[in-house]
């Protein structure tokens, strides 16, 4: 059965789904055998059993094809399959304010879902109706349920044909082991220097109280953020939390690409935004909005906290087509790569903070900038460098281990290299960063948007 609801949840039969394309059916194969972890990075549907009943729910911004090619791959372990389509509106190029308008809220999150999160209602279908598994979202953390939930995070068939959902499971694990074991085991209490040639100059400390296990996904064996490795503790921000400097960039998750922005911070918080165009000027006015806002997860007023340095660890990822229109998932597919970090401000997703602040009526959420040739360097406390990223390109690619393990599925040169490298005049293009820097829409969108 496929279903198709509009955009007030009311839901009809369709027509019946077309087969999928044996291409797309081979990669859903390959994913519907993987292990399921509840995440959004690390994404599979293995557990499915002969008997199972599947919802795969969906927006209309995705491709039919792909759910049809999940639900075919299901259907064949024996599961059968119902697939949700949920009205999103029609599809349009991106705006100034997209990133901010599906990301700040100041109620309960259950009345105004954001773009990446699972619709209540939804999870309310699933749990209603008994499916054993419900398959929905893009992204943000999964929430707790009585059945089995998933994240389908390929809107578009090439976001399947790039080959990062089928980068072999056990090596993209351990290129996640090494990586994390720069900063969880040789990082304690050590300071972070993080820089980028768009302007990103910054220092902190990973502070050892950090290290207690208390910090969703920051814990020894972050299985979950595979994928999404914290290169910064997350909330709650220590009282003497000091991270210090300047992060610049021109793209975010779901948004026009800006002027280049500028943020300041201080002892963690950010204290003034530069530039940035439409969407710093929209920063600017929350700042100053909040900046008196007290929230319990914060040691001082303000809602802009740095707290997410997300580090992508997956080298088969690539920028899609299309990336001017909202179907294409804008820049946030991207953030996967092995060695781009997107940094987060403000309050966590679906945190007890954001629950505490929509019960008030008090403004949360977080804005992000992306760093796509981040150098990220720890001075240990022995007085050591520990690089984890050096000019975009993840160290742990290049560990003598994770090479000889990559031989188990081919040439390790090719295997580990990254499929896509932004091109960014002045930085490793012909051309002047400063041109870009002003108007990087003219660089990144398609010469004749389609």
């Amino acid at each position: 059965m496929c279903l198709d609801a509009g955009e007030g949840g009311s839901v009809a039969a369709s027509a019946a789904a077309r087969p999928a394309s044996s291409s797309y059916l081979d990669v859903a194969r390959a994913v519907a055998a993987m292990p399921e972890v509840r995440s959004p990075h690390i994404v599979g549907y293995g557990a499915t059993k002969p008997g199972d009943r599947v919802l795969i729910a969906i927006d209309t911004y995705y491709e039919q094809r792909v759910a049809e090619a999940f639900a075919q791959a299901l259907r064949e372990r024996g599961a059968s399959v119902d697939i949700l389509r949920i009205d999103a509106g029609p599809d349009r190029e991106f705006e100034d304010l997209d990133e901010i308008k599906v990301t700040i809220r100041d109620v309960p999150f259950e009345k105004a879902p954001r773009r990446w999160e699972g619709l209540p209602w939804v999870e309310q279908i699933a749990e209603r109706n008994g499916y054993d598994l419900l398959i929905h979202g893009k992204g943000g953390p999964t929430k707790q349920t009585s059945f089995r939930y998933e994240q389908i995070p390929w809107l578009r068939a090439e976001h399947l044909e790039q080959g990062a959902a089928t980068f072999p499971e056990d090596l993209h694990h351990l290129i996640n082991v090494r990586t994390w074991d720069r900063i969880w085991t040789k990082g304690r209490g050590g300071k972070v220097h993080l820089t980028d040639p768009e302007g990103t100059d910054l220092t902190f400390t990973l502070h050892e109280e950090y290290f207690d296990g208390s910090r969703r996904g920051f814990v020894a064996d972050p299985v979950r953020s595979h994928g999404h490795l914290h290169g910064h503790p997350p909330q709650p921000i220590l009282p003497q939390e000091d991270a210090t400097g300047v992060i610049a960039g021109t793209t975010s998750h779901f948004a026009r690409p800006f002027p280049r922005i500028k943020l300041h911070f201080e002892g963690g918080r950010l204290e003034a935004v530069e530039g940035g165009g439409r969407y710093g000027d929209a920063w600017r006015e929350l700042l100053a909005a909040t900046k008196k806002n007290e929230y319990p997860v914060f040691p001082r007023p303000g809602l802009f906290w740095l707290w997410e340095l997300a580090i992508g660890t997956n080298p088969r990822v690539r920028r899609p087509s299309r990336i001017h229109l909202l179907s294409s998932g804008g820049f946030e597919w991207e953030r996967r790569r092995s060695g781009i970090i997107h940094a987060g401000i403000g309050t966590r997703w679906r945190g007890p903070e954001e629950v505490w602040a929509g019960e008030r009526g008090i403004t949360y959420g977080h804005l992000h900038v992306h760093l796509l040739f981040p150098t990220y360097a720890i001075a240990t406390k022995s007085g050591e460098t520990v690089k984890v990223i050096e000019g975009g390109r993840l160290q742990a690619l290049d560990d003598a281990d994770v090479r000889e393990y990559a031989r188990r599925y081919g040439d390790p040169d090719r295997l580990l290299r990254e499929d896509w490298i932004p091109e960014i005049p002045g930085i490793n293009a012909k051309g002047s960063y400063e041109d870009f820097a002003r108007e990087p829409v003219r660089f990144l969108y398609p010469k004749e948007p389609s």
